[in-house]
């Protein structure tokens, strides 16, 4: 069974940094392309950044400059780098990982930007 576990969210001034990590046990990571998606209140899900099993990524014109997704192989482990955090960046995170047509999702992490 797979799962994918994310932390390192919390509540960060705006102009603030922090890195999401998402550990993912029982299934294959190599071969997967991962992402992070967020979702705020009353707005839907949205792809925030990819990462390909190749390491090619990709990012939200919102977030392009600001988040820096990466991945660890040997860990099997996905993070978000985020920088110069705003308060329109606050959401929960979410990690997923896709192989073919299945997607896995993780429980998400919530990242507040308040002053």
């Amino acid at each position: 069974q797979v799962q994918l576990v994310e932390s390192g969210g919390g509540l960060v001034q705006p102009g603030g940094s922090l890195r999401l990590s998402c550990a993912v046990s029982g299934g294959a990571f190599n071969v997967a392309a991962m992402g992070w998606y967020r979702q705020a209140p009353g707005k839907q899900r949205e792809l925030v950044a990819a990462i390909t099993s190749g390491g090619s990524t990709n990012y939200a014109s919102s977030v392009k400059g600001r988040f820096t997704i990466s991945r660890d192989n040997a860990k099997n482990a996905v993070y978000l780098q985020i920088n110069s955090l705003k308060p329109e960046d606050t959401a929960v995170y979410y990690c997923n990982r896709r192989i073919g047509t299945r997607s896995d999702w993780g429980q998400g992490t919530q990242v507040t930007v308040s002053s």
